[in-house]
């Protein structure tokens, strides 16, 4: 944990880049936002605002462990190797950042009792009924494939531009899960945030279960915490899976089975879950192709922003 702790750059002034390479602010932005124009994670002061003079006196009282409340210890840590001409450089960056656009501005609102439903356009009835080709005499070239173009004017389709430009941690509202116990989408922008490596995982500072409530972060699930797999070693030449020999050297065969693995809790992170942008991914903000008639079967609606997997993980197999 205390590793971890040292490399968190959430929430913090400082990203863990300007520790490695020189004070860089791309992890900054991630929660202060594009122009530091945001409060971090809803609680820091906002940057932008700040005088020159207040940007660098923060940073050498965070080093001196003189400035700043309950992080403050952790904000030590983060400007530990800074010298005072990168401290400097730093409240220079900020204070020569532009001005948000009143896009951005408007984007920016946080809402801890809604969940956003990011399906509901391609949801909408309306746009499912009129791309019902069973219901049409005739179906045109322009209705047939995605580009919804006729098929002699390939020289006009241009791609959806993908934007994935979004508020900062703590500014985001939240998106609604797909499904029961389907990873949740990443409201908030990524910026300064990936990649994501064993032993740099910024995303753990605030959605760690004992900081994520204060954060305002969905914790990390209990099955996270988890290891599900059955112990498997090669010993003197046998297969030897949670203590029962299940094949030889050269001759394994099939040793799987259907049922799942004495669970083992953990007081840490399980290390098959470091990489959180293999299941949660950031959502693009674009118009959906076409309708979505996927309706998922949610009979307690809290589970919509929350998670029973370690409940239900045996469910179809016991």
């Amino acid at each position: 944990m205390k590793h971890t702790m040292k490399l968190l750059a959430i929430g913090s002034l400082l990203g863990a880049s300007a520790l490695y390479a020189g004070p860089s602010l791309a992890a900054c932005t991630g929660c202060h936002g594009k122009n530091f124009e945001k409060k971090a994670m809803g609680k820091s002061k906002v940057v932008k605002d700040m005088s020159h003079e207040d940007i660098v006196a923060a940073l050498k009282g965070y080093k001196a462990g003189t400035y700043g409340g309950a992080m403050k210890g952790l904000m030590k840590g983060q400007v530990a190797k800074l010298s005072d001409a990168d401290m400097e450089a730093i409240a220079d960056q900020i204070k020569n950042a532009p001005k948000a656009s009143a896009a951005f501005e408007k984007e920016a609102k946080t809402d801890e009792t809604k969940l956003v439903n990011i399906n509901a356009v391609a949801s909408d009835p309306k746009k499912i009924a009129a791309e019902d080709l069973g219901t049409k005499k005739e179906v045109s070239e322009e209705a047939l494939g995605l580009r919804k173009v006729d098929l002699y004017s390939e020289d006009s389709v241009t791609p959806e531009p993908t934007d994935y430009d979004r508020p900062a941690p703590g500014s985001a509202t939240k998106f609604e899960r797909a499904y029961v116990n389907a990873p949740p989408m990443i409201p908030h922008s990524v910026d300064g945030l990936l990649p994501i490596t064993k032993d740099n995982n910024q995303c753990l500072g605030c959605h760690m279960p004992e900081q994520a409530k204060a954060m305002g972060a969905t914790p990390i699930p209990p099955s996270h915490f988890t290891n599900y797999r059955p112990e498997t070693v090669l010993k003197n030449g046998e297969l030897v899976k949670e203590g029962k020999v299940v094949g030889l050297k050269g001759d394994l065969g099939n040793v799987s089975d259907i049922k799942i693995a004495k669970a083992k809790k953990l007081n840490h992170l399980y290390q098959g879950r470091f990489n959180c942008t293999q299941c949660h991914a950031p959502q693009a903000k674009v118009e959906p192709i076409v309708g979505n008639t996927f309706t998922p079967d949610v009979k307690d609606k809290k589970l919509l922003g929350s998670s029973n997997l370690i409940d239900t993980m045996n469910e179809g197999v016991q």
